[in-house]
């Protein structure tokens, strides 16, 4: 029997189309799945692409697998993929290679890490972005693990993942749970930049009153410059499109709710633990809670008031581009965010993550590609320990460009009652940088008043009390 270079466990639809994308490329590839109709159904649809080695147990899939042995597990994130990893890891040996390519969390990547390295496997934390057809056809891919097992996977992630520029969109992140963080974080990125954009159009619809189709050739005509990126083009094809049964636009049948797996929720719970600020995540994150909280929002339209006092648009035109301009701006603070996100993880952990390098692998294959990600990498290649990407010159100026524009923006949704929280944060981020003083003295102040909590003045070194119960007077803590 044949050797195969690499084995995937877990043919639902991400793991079928990535043991097809392997095979296309000229690796064998041993294929195994719980139910085993799912793995003949494979290799009767697809065998022809490739060579595949049909896989009955688990026994006879290691058998399978030339040494290193390389096993990709596809399969649901928690218990099932623990489930996966106790069964597998007794069948292999010393310098083995296990990749778990599911959205995990990083902290479970980390303990499976520790655990499989004492027994002298090497365990892989591999996000994939790119959804089914990425999987097939490309992926953007972030391996973590050991540097030693890269050198054996690498090169196959490499050639199956997606390119630009002749660049393969992978790269090793950093050892034990850093692949699966920083596909975290992008996807927390993701839920951000899905947000600012439907902000956009609710912008448009209701204060322009453009019906979906006559949104959608904005967001087209949006696609052709600094904005173009995938979701900037799907979201066009979307609100183009009609539904079959009622002639509508399909956006309007489409129940206002969105959904979530949790990635966006544990970007914001990481960012929590390590002190870091993606306010641009964590409102998208609450914006799709709040979606479905339609109970609250029934019972709120029966008995609230908005106030509302919306400003006559009279350019039409003008009110498009300001729409633009603060969502490039919007957009900026984001992942500006986010790289943020990765960086003060990457100190914690010890991992050493290239920001430039993930940006680069970001460009293709994966729901955030974006002109805009070249840009970001030329900021990281000017300065790798960049402060933050707004006060790099390009995006600096970028973002001076649109302020004005994001300002009126922010202050026409106010006035018209129209939610827009991932922009109005994301300004006030932007504020926040800019003070010279913030209130936070005001709350240090009180934290001292009510819990001895001390504070350190702007004159002098050390930390100070007052002695609020007393005669007030300032004490050295």
């Amino acid at each position: 029997m044949p050797q195969a270079a690499i084995g995937v466990t877990g043919l639902g639809v991400m793991g079928r189309n990535l043991a097809r994308n392997f095979a296309r490329h000229g690796y064998t590839v041993a294929v195994h799945n719980r139910s085993v109709e799912a793995m003949h159904r494979l290799i009767a649809d697809h065998g022809d692409e490739g060579t595949f080695i049909g896989c009955v147990s688990d026994a006879k899939f290691v058998a399978a697998l030339s040494k290193p042995r390389t096993v990709v597990i596809m399969v649901p994130a928690g218990g099932p993929t623990d489930s996966v990893i106790d069964t597998l890891a007794p069948l292999l040996e010393t310098g083995d290679i296990i990749v778990d390519a599911g959205n995990s969390h990083f902290t479970d990547t980390r303990r499976r890490e520790a655990t499989l390295a004492a027994r002298g496997l090497h365990f892989v934390g591999m996000g994939v972005s790119g959804g089914e057809e990425g999987a097939l056809n490309g992926p953007s891919i972030m391996p973590g693990g050991s540097a030693a097992s890269y050198k054996t996977l690498g090169p196959i992630l490499e050639t199956i993942s997606a390119h630009v520029d002749g660049v393969p969109c992978c790269v090793h992140v950093g050892p034990d749970g850093a692949g699966h963080f920083v596909k975290m974080v992008h996807n927390g990125i993701e839920y951000a930049d899905m947000q600012l954009i439907a902000e956009a159009y609710h912008l448009l619809r209701s204060g322009l009153g453009l019906e979906p189709a006559a949104i959608g050739d904005v967001f087209a005509e949006w696609n052709k410059g600094d904005l173009e990126s995938y979701l900037i083009e799907i979201t066009a094809e979307v609100l183009r499109q009609k539904d079959a049964a009622t002639g509508a636009p399909l956006v309007d049948v489409i129940v206002d709710e969105a959904g979530q797996k949790g990635t966006g929720r544990w970007t914001v719970q990481a960012a929590l633990d390590l002190g870091v600020t993606v306010t641009a995540i964590a409102e998208a994150t609450f914006a799709r809670v709040l979606s479905g909280q339609r109970a609250q929002r029934t019972a709120a339209r029966a008995v609230l008031t908005s106030g509302a006092t919306p400003i006559e648009i009279a350019d039409r035109d003008a009110f498009v581009e300001d729409v633009r301009l603060a969502l490039y701006a919007s957009k900026v603070v984001a992942y500006a965010q986010g790289f943020d996100h990765i960086q003060v993880a990457s100190d914690a952990y010890h991992w050493g993550i290239d920001r430039g390098a993930m940006a680069r692998i970001w460009r293709g294959g994966c729901i955030i590609r974006a002109r805009f990600l070249s840009r970001i990498t030329e900021a990281f290649g000017r300065d790798a320990a960049l402060a933050s990407l707004l006060v790099d010159p390009y995006f600096a100026g970028e973002v001076a460009k649109g302020v004005v524009a994001w300002r009126r923006v922010v202050a026409f949704a106010a006035n018209s009652g129209i939610p827009v929280p991932a922009f109005g944060s994301s300004l006030s981020y932007y504020d926040s940088l800019l003070s010279e003083r913030l209130p936070a003295a005001l709350i240090q102040g009180q934290r001292d008043f009510f819990g001895a909590h001390t504070y350190r003045r702007v004159d002098k070194p050390g930390t100070f009390h007052t002695l609020w119960g007393d005669d007030r007077s300032e004490v050295t803590a």
